[in-house]
């Protein structure tokens, strides 16, 4: 029996030998996945991936990377909290058909295409079809029809002053500046338990919704929007202006996290039209 022991031993060792080889492998490599997965949102985002002011349930999210946007997802509110994205002018654009609506299977609860049927309510795009589409491909274009990718929006807002405004992004504001950072969410009433039995289904309906423009560079100009559920839809866009730091005070996301504090108080705390030709757009009909 004492002769024995050192082989038992030995085999011991080796195992542990193996485990400690095997911990190392995987921490190495889901070290390079984050970093690699670091790297690919920031080329997505401007001035880094928005995250909560401060972490509770209703401001938690899951960060979903799609072929040209990102979807901070919430399953709480059963919606995207924030989507992001870049926009560049492209000199010939073209897109394949429109693509069918489709579940994404890393959403917790199963909300499918037919989730917002009868509901009187819209499966409204926050990552925009044709922009998304022309810019990034037909890969993302798919992307977009994911149900993660949905809000509750009434018709009037979402076929019409919502439509408007993606027009304008796409038509006028890209090609009067070459790059555009794009943040897009909803926004939900101040109390959670007011609101709690407004739901599609599982899905929790906004009151509102937002969309912040950036142009970044050394000296970045910003434009934010918010428009409510109950627009008429053939509103002047500069009625619904606002600033960055009003839609940080109501959504409790910070959507600029490495902006420098005073580069951020220039640009979030007022609203800041000038240069940017939007009166000139605002009352522009939709194309459809």
């Amino acid at each position: 029996m004492a002769a024995r022991q050192p082989r038992v031993t030995h085999r011991w060792s080796s195992k542990l030998r193996r485990l400690g080889i095997t911990a190392l492998f995987v921490a190495v490599a889901t070290g390079l996945w984050h970093f690699q997965e670091r790297e690919l949102r920031d080329t997505l985002s401007w001035q880094g991936v928005t995250t909560w002011q401060a972490l509770t349930p209703l401001s938690f999210h899951r960060v979903l990377r799609n072929d040209g946007f990102l979807v901070g997802w919430s399953d709480v509110r059963v919606n995207p909290l924030w989507v992001s994205y870049l926009l560049r002018e492209i000199d010939d654009p073209n897109i394949g058909p429109r693509p069918g609506f489709q579940r994404d299977w890393r959403t917790l609860w199963p909300i499918s295409p037919e989730s917002y049927l009868g509901s009187g309510y819209d499966r409204g795009h926050l990552a925009p079809n044709y922009a998304i589409a022309v810019v990034h491909g037909r890969a993302a274009q798919r992307d977009t029809f994911l149900m993660s990718n949905m809000s509750p929006q009434r018709p009037d807002l979402n076929r019409r002053l919502w439509q408007r405004l993606e027009e304008v992004v796409m038509d006028h504001f890209v090609p009067r500046f070459g790059t555009l950072q794009v943040i897009t969410g909803p926004v939900f009433p101040a109390s959670f338990s007011d609101n709690v039995l407004n739901r599609v289904g599982l899905v929790e309906v906004p009151e509102a919704f937002y969309k912040i423009l950036v142009v970044p560079g050394d000296a970045p100009r910003a434009l934010a929007f918010l428009m409510p559920q109950g627009v008429a839809g053939d509103e002047p866009l500069d009625a619904f202006l606002v600033s960055i730091d009003e839609l940080e005070a109501r959504t409790g996301l910070n959507f600029f996290p490495r902006l420098p504090e005073a580069a951020a108080m220039a640009l979030e705390a007022e609203v800041q039209p000038a240069g940017w030709g939007l009166e000139a757009v605002a009352r522009l009909p939709g194309r459809f």
